[in-house]
C-alpha cells in the first residue's frame, strides 16, 4: 500500500460517525481520511483496510486507499476544538481513500446496476459481513456514471467478539436481506464461482500483512500483534471454506424479493 503524509486539513465530513475529513497530502492528492483516534477506534480502520483491499483484489470498483501519516501539529490549523482533539489523538498512521470530487450518493431508483456487478457486491458483503449497505445507508457513490464502494468500517463485525469468531465463520449472513443491491443480484451463484479463485491464501495473507502494527495493540484475546494479525487471516480463509451458508442465504434472500 501507498503511504502519504497529510499536509492540509480541508473540511470535516460530519455525516460520518467517526468524523472523517477531506485532507490534502504530500503527493498533491486529496483523500477522505478515517482517524484511528475516533470513537470507533482502530478496528474500524482495520475493517476499512482489509475489506477495501479484498474488494480491490476482486476487481470491485472502489476508490484507491492509502495509509496516511498524521502529525499532531496538524491540529494547529483547525479552529474547532473537537477536531483538534481528534487529530491529536490520531497522531501516526491513519487510513485514507481517494476523494472523488463531484460524486453523488447512489439512488437505486435512478440507477440499476447490471446483475453481474450487483451479484458480486452482494456476495462480497455477505462474505465480509458488511451490515452497512442498505437502502437507508447504501455506502455507494456514483462517479462518472460508475458505482464505487465506500465506507467498510462496519464490516468484519466478528472482530468485536473474538471468543466466538470461530463459530461465526460458518454462519449465514442473514442481514443480506436488507442489501440495497439485492433485488438486482440474480447471479449470486455465478459470482461465487468467479470470485473465490481470486482470493487465494497468498492474497489473504498479503492483505492482512498490510495492517499497521500500531492498530493491533490492546486486544486481550491475543498475546501479541502477530497472533492478532494471524487471526484475521485464519477467519477469512475459513469463511471462504464454509461459504455455502452465506451464499445460499443470499440466494434465498434474493428469491424472496421476486
Amino acid at each position: 500500500m501507498r503511504t502519504v503524509h497529510a499536509t492540509r486539513y480541508i473540511t470535516p465530513l460530519r455525516e460520518g460517525g467517526s468524523l472523517p475529513a477531506v485532507i490534502e497530502a504530500d503527493d498533491d492528492g486529496m483523500y477522505v481520511i478515517k482517524f484511528h483516534g475516533a470513537g470507533q477506534g482502530p478496528k474500524a480502520l482495520i475493517a476499512e483496510l482489509v475489506v477495501g483491499r479484498l474488494a480491490q483484489a476482486l476487481g470491485l470498483p472502489m476508490p484507491d486507499i492509502a495509509l496516511v501519516e498524521l502529525d499532531r501539529e496538524f491540529a494547529r490549523t483547525e479552529p474547532d476544538p473537537e477536531i483538534q482533539d481528534l487529530i491529536r489523538a490520531s497522531e501516526g498512521t491513519n487510513l485514507g481513500s481517494d476523494y472523488l470530487p463531484g460524486a453523488i450518493n447512489y439512488d437505486p431508483a435512478a440507477m440499476q446496476p447490471d446483475a453481474t456487478l450487483a451479484s458480486r457486491i452482494v456476495w462480497f458483503d455477505a462474505f465480509t459481513s458488511n451490515v452497512d449497505r442498505t437502502a437507508r445507508n447504501p455506502n455507494l457513490m456514483v462517479w462518472h456514471r460508475q458505482l464505487y464502494l465506500i465506507d467498510h468500517g462496519a464490516a468484519l463485525y466478528f472482530h468485536h467478539d473474538w471468543e466466538n469468531a470461530g463459530e461465526a465463520c460458518g454462519k449465514p449472513f442473514v442481514l443480506i436481506r436488507d442489501h440495497v443491491l439485492l433485488p438486482f443480484a440474480s447471479t449470486i451463484g455465478e459470482a461465487d464461482a468467479a470470485l473465490v479463485p481470486l482470493l487465494t491464501d497468498e492474497v489473504i495473507d498479503a492483505i492482512v500483512a498490510e495492517i499497521p502494527e500500531s492498530w493491533l495493540q490492546g486486544e486481550p484475546a491475543f498475546a501479541d500483534a502477530a497472533a492478532y494479525r494471524q487471526a484475521y487471516a485464519d477467519y477469512l480463509k475459513r469463511r471462504l471454506q464454509l461459504r455455502e451458508a452465506f451464499v445460499q442465504e443470499a440466494i434465498r434472500a434474493h428469491a424472496a424479493h421476486l
